[in-house]
């Protein structure tokens, strides 16, 4: 599989490094699960990015080398420094004594307005900040309409955790403590007049302290780390490539409300038993309080085709205890012929809602010939939800048009398949690989 794509599927738990670009090493909070749902449902949301890091670390080189090679998409920067606060009259008697680098410095709340209207396809009006008046009313505002892709910049807009979870990546940009000394140096007394000691000694009292007790703890909420900024273009072009990946699957999103794309392969299973119909539950305790919560409808199945959707079984008995699991096997022949081969299904699956598991999804041809069959028994195309963790456009096609009531689950669309029908970049033959079967796996080998 392609390094990026690694990266997702992995949530980044081995903090694998690789030409200077390195995933970080959080895991996926409800927030983000929920966020995800909400997106997938409506399809129109943009692509939120957060770019951080320290002052003059290079941020702003890295959002405009994004935005540069995203040139075929609408894309929209905003700058957290738009949202300082206006100095009090008291404030401004004491301007050099003024902490901008500290999180109270910044009008989170009307940040967190802006970027949710934008997130709902609303025009938006972002303040200009002076840092000669020290206002945010001496200019008029600029209009921003909605775009595809978002982007946020600044020091601290990792820090409040309700910004965070608006973000669809977070991207730190990393770069030497001295480094950024001499370009903050370099940009104050060049752009701004100021005096090199008026800049060491606000750099000593503020920029260093804010840096290291609020900035730099937020590092560990990036989900990419990219050492030297604007002076690493590798990583600049695997973000880049990572996102057209994304917005491609967003793109299918739009076309297809029955496919729902989340973040994280370790919660394909769980987030396919969320879209399950729910009765309300009230349950007694030994102590005699009472819970109202819900239960999961009583008829439910998980069949999966062999061999690699055996691979998914386990995740779904750990999460529903004592289910019962069909089998389909389906041999594919020369040309990607499908063949059925042997299928073993609850007597009564056409009562029942299933899940359908296979890990792979290539050209949806298993997949149909497996729902296809699945409908000849009686069950609902609305009661069939596909999980599989790693997908091909093409076969998304040929599952939604055939189906448009089925619901499918993934975790990834990856580019597309090579002329074995492989999915590329892929994880080969699942199967092999899942039991050890595989020798000197290779995806594009002919």
């Amino acid at each position: 599989m392609g390094s990026t794509a690694v990266g997702d599927l992995k949530g980044a738990v081995s903090g694998v490094h690789f030409s200077g670009f390195r995933l970080g090493e959080t895991g996926q909070s409800v927030s983000e699960v929920e966020q995800h749902i909400a997106a997938s449902k409506n399809g129109k949301q943009p692509f939120v990015i957060g770019v951080g890091g320290g002052a003059s670390s290079g941020k702003t080189t890295v959002c405009d080398m994004i935005i540069e090679q995203l040139h075929d998409q609408r894309v929209v920067l905003v700058n957290q420094d738009s949202f300082y606060h206006n100095l009090t009259p008291e404030e401004l008697k004491r301007v050099n004594e003024y902490n901008f680098d500290h999180p109270d410095a910044f009008d989170t709340e009307q940040l967190l307005c802006i970027l949710k209207k934008l997130k709902h396809g609303q025009a938006v009006d972002i303040p200009k900040y002076d840092f000669k008046s020290y206002k945010n009313d001496v200019f008029p505002a600029r209009r921003v309409n909605p775009s595809d892709v978002i982007i946020l910049g600044g020091i601290l807009v990792f820090h409040d955790p309700r910004v965070r979870d608006l973000m669809n990546m977070k991207i730190f940009v990393d770069a030497d403590a001295d480094v950024r000394l001499a370009r903050r140096i370099r940009r104050d007394t060049v752009e701004k007049g100021r005096d090199a000691g008026m800049v060491l000694d606000q750099y000593a009292r503020f920029v260093k302290p804010a840096f290291e007790d609020f900035i730099l703890p937020t590092k560990k909420f990036a989900d990419i780390i990219i050492p030297r900024g604007g002076d690493n273009p590798v990583a600049i072009d695997l973000i880049v490539q990572h996102l057209r990946t994304k917005l491609g699957q967003h793109d299918l999103c739009k076309i297809y409300p029955n496919l729902v794309v989340i973040q994280s392969t370790f919660q394909v299973v769980e987030h396919g038993l969320g879209h399950l119909p729910f009765t309300e539950k009230q349950v007694t305790t030994p102590t005699g309080s009472v819970y109202i919560g819900v239960d999961f409808c009583k008829r439910l199945c998980g069949v999966s085709i062999i061999r690699s959707g055996e691979s998914m079984e386990n995740a779904l008995r750990a999460c529903c205890k004592g289910i019962k699991i069909g089998k389909i096997l389906i041999h594919k022949g020369g040309d990607n012929v499908q063949q059925l081969i042997y299928e073993k299904l609850p007597t009564d699956i056409s009562d029942r809602h299933v899940l359908l598991l296979d890990p792979i999804l290539g050209t949806g041809n298993s997949a149909v010939e497996a729902i296809s069959l699945l409908i000849k028994k009686g069950v609902s195309e609305a009661n069939i939800i596909f999980l599989n963790l790693i997908s091909a456009p093409q076969g998304v096609h040929a599952v939604c048009r055939c189906f448009p009531r089925v619901k499918i689950v993934t975790s990834e669309i990856e580019m597309g398949l090579n002329d074995r029908y492989r999915v590329i970049p892929g994880m080969g033959e699942f199967g092999d690989r899942y039991f050890g079967t595989d020798e000197d796996w290779n995806p594009n080998t002919k």
